[in-house]
């Protein structure tokens, strides 16, 4: 049973105000009995707000239901559809053309463009891993993904092979021909690299030397001008880096000596404590915020076992360049740190209000985070001072899974009233807004405008926005096949509206339009040949799932100035809402009964591979094999999608609840014959009727069309916490 302690009429978890009090509280100059009464006003005015907004959605969902149940097949019009939405309020005015006003916004978001890491906050190592990986070893990433094949006895093996490299040094050498052509000769035919006055030569293998065609993207070096040992550049606003040290393997056959390239890759990173991590409680809420913590002071560190050794991993120091003019220069080692607080949906048991209910979960997060976060913001000469996340003094949180702009104004209402508690300025807490549910993205404009002077990022979040998609339209017939969704037109639509509204409201230079995940983490291949869409898409900023995901991804950035693609953008027709309101109805339901069978079983070994971690372990984002022993990154987007999609199918009678249950039990097996290596494994075939995350899934599909917009949080939480308490 959680020990609590009575503060301000609220209860709070004990160590969770253990916590706060003795490691949150001081440094930040707010006074603790002001902190603790204030945080419960707040929670007295706002919670009954964020209640009203969640039964208006109820409200909205059963209207629109109701609609889709007496307009079917010929008797529905899209045009009496569409005027119903806007009667119901769930389709608003469009707002007259505004500009944001956001300001003091540091360089990574608002004049930068690359990549951007997520990373579950309730794990340290991963934590750092992000934070740290601003920049990446291009050598690295090359020689261990797929982007280098293996023929020609190129193959990865446990120690340096030359072949491999060989190819390595050949693609790195057509990076630096693309980004520093020579004025003359090429890269690959380079022997030496000096500064001389303040100019880089390149000494070629026939004995020329060359100029760079633009030397200015010549920005320092370390090491003596005439044999540099690191050479910094700067291209589209990213910098990289040549590095020289013949003592290295793939260095010792380099002609010129070149030991590696680093880019500059994750610029930003959302630390997450919403849909990749499992926190049901005090004990994984406090774990979130004392990880948090360790990011804002600087103190983070991890110590663990890697190929027989121990290692420590902490924060990296920003790194000295010497500048063309002879002073010092810094270059900034870590990425900007968003934080993602949960939305409005949930509650958490860490503390109950004055009426011994839990408090809106999100209302908790803008509070503890924020007031974390002043220990950035306020750093007062400790020895991590150098630190610093924010150069602006800016709090970047990310809020998800917000339905349209009355629920982005509530946002803001309580961002200004953390604002008023925390004495910081108006407009510190800067928003992203998480373009991921239909009523935002047919209404993002007006969410846009319910934060105009503090949004500084707006994402697509197609996995979402897919699961809300089916449950909003859950009973206006079959939805088609999963793979054929991505087909349809309501998606290309969504994502250009996306970046449309955004260039309209003035981002380009202010804020992030942001594109989703890459969801294949070991094809790095495939995601260097497509990934680069969402740069041309007009996105200054879009999600990769590790840190060599984000220096593969950096060189898109490279390969296209999206600054001066978005001025280009801002003039083409923009995306026409009636296409984002088109339901992906299926055109023709019949089919074959193999068809069905691979379609379920599909989306049933996705929502077991991912539900058996998320209750039995508390892993809420990881690489899980799909029913093809591809690995996938899921969270709970996913599995918002698989359930809705089969809860779809079953209550239009595309299937029978015999045949699911049946394809849940088949594929139960899978997963567990592809966690048979796992000592903490609970395998579910065991034992069906007892194994709570089989029965979690069970509830998930079973239940799907009465769960809250589709969402599959309150079953997990309840589930989760049902482990816990079986637990010994």
């Amino acid at each position: 049973m959680t020990t609590r302690i009575s503060t301000a009429n609220m209860q709070v978890a004990k160590n969770l105000y253990d916590f706060i009090e003795t490691r949150v509280l001081p440094g930040t100059n707010i006074v603790s009995e002001n902190f603790w009464q204030g945080f419960a006003k707040l929670v007295t005015d706002l919670s009954p707000k964020n209640k009203a907004l969640l039964v208006k959605r109820q409200n909205l969902q059963e209207k629109i239901t109701e609609y889709h149940q007496t307009h079917q097949g010929e008797s529905f019009n899209f045009a009496d559809y569409k005027s119903f939405l806007k009667n119901i309020g769930y389709l608003v005015p469009e707002v007259a053309d505004f500009t944001i006003s956001t300001s003091q916004v540091d360089g990574e978001l608002a004049t930068m463009a690359g990549p951007q890491l997520v990373v579950p906050v309730m794990n340290a190592r991963f934590a750092l891993n992000a934070v740290n990986a601003r920049w990446g070893s291009l050598y690295d990433a090359l020689y261990g993904s797929d982007v280098i094949n293996e023929d020609g006895g190129a193959e990865r093996s446990a120690h340096y092979n030359p072949a491999r490299g060989a190819k390595v040094v050949s693609f790195g050498r057509e990076f630096l021909d693309q980004t520093l052509p020579l004025a003359n000769g090429s890269h690959r035919d380079a022997t030496n690299y000096q500064i001389i006055n303040n100019t880089l030569l390149v000494t070629l293998n026939d004995g020329q030397q060359s100029r760079l065609t633009t030397p200015a993207l010549l920005q320092g070096y370390n090491g003596a001008a005439e044999s540099p040992i690191e050479l910094l550049f700067k291209h589209h606003d990213l910098l990289f880096t040549i590095e020289f040290n013949r003592d290295s393997s793939i260095a010792k056959t380099d002609n010129a000596g070149i030991s590696d390239i680093k880019l500059e890759s994750a610029l930003t990173t959302i630390m997450d404590c919403e849909d990749s991590i499992a926190a049901v409680d005090a004990d994984d809420k406090l774990l979130a915020y004392q990880n948090w913590l360790g990011l804002n002071t600087g103190t983070l560190s991890e110590t663990f076992e890697k190929s027989g050794k121990t290692v420590t991993r902490k924060m990296q120091q920003d790194k000295d360049f010497k500048a063309l003019n002879g002073e010092s220069m810094t270059v900034k080692s870590r990425s900007v740190m968003f934080v993602r607080n949960v939305g409005h949906l949930m509650t958490n048991n860490a503390i109950l209000d004055s009426n011994g209910q839990e408090i809106p979960e999100g209302i908790m997060d803008a509070v503890i985070t924020s007031l974390i976060a002043l220990h950035d913001i306020r750093r007062n000469g400790s020895s991590n001072s150098l630190l610093k996340n924010s150069e602006t003094g800016s709090v970047y949180i990310v809020k998800p899974k917000m339905h349209g702009p009355e629920e982005v104004a509530f946002a803001n209402e309580l961002f200004n009233a953390v604002e008023d508690l925390l004495l910081l300025p108006r407009s510190t807490l800067k928003m992203g807004i998480m373009d991921e549910e239909r009523r935002t993205s047919i209404n993002l404009k007006a969410c846009v405008h319910a934060a105009k002077e503090r949004v500084v990022f707006i994402n697509t979040g197609f996995l979402d926005r897919t699961g809300d998609e089916i449950h909003t339209s859950m009973a206006a017939g079959a939805m088609a096949r999963k793979a054929d969704i991505k087909l349809t037109k309501w998606i290309s639509a969504y994502e250009d509206n996306n970046v449309d509204v955004g260039l309209a409201c003035g981002f380009s230079g202010k804020a992030q339009i942001g594109k989703g995940m890459w969801p294949v983490p070991d094809q790095m291949a495939n995601m260097l040949a497509t990934k680069i869409n969402h740069v041309e898409a007009g996105a200054n900023t879009a999600w990769v799932p590790s840190p060599t995901a984000a220096t593969l991804h950096a060189l898109h950035y490279h390969n296209v100035d999206v600054f001066t693609l978005q001025q280009e953008l801002k003039n083409r027709t923009p995306a026409n809402v009636d296409d984002i309101l088109t339901i992906p109805l299926a055109e023709n339901s019949q089919w074959s009964e193999s068809e069905i069978t691979a379609e379920l079983d599909n989306n049933a070994q996705g929502i077991l591979g991912y539900v058996v971690r998320w209750i039995d372990q508390g892993v809420g984002c990881s690489k899980v094999p799909d029913i093809n022993n591809v690995g996938l990154m899921e969270d709970r987007a996913t599995l918002r999608i698989s359930s809705q999609h089969m809860a779809n199918w079953l209550q239009h009678n595309i299937c029978t609840q015999e045949q699911v249950l049946a394809s849940l039990k088949k594929m139960a097996k899978v997963v567990d014959q592809q966690n048979q290596l796992d000592p903490n494994y609970h395998a579910m075939a065991d034992n069906f009727e007892n194994n709570i995350a089989f029965q979690t899934a069970l509830s998930l599909v079973f239940q799907g069309h009465q769960q809250p917009n589709g969402y599959t949080e309150p079953l997990l939480h309840k589930n989760r916490l049902l482990f816990k308490a079986s637990q010994p």
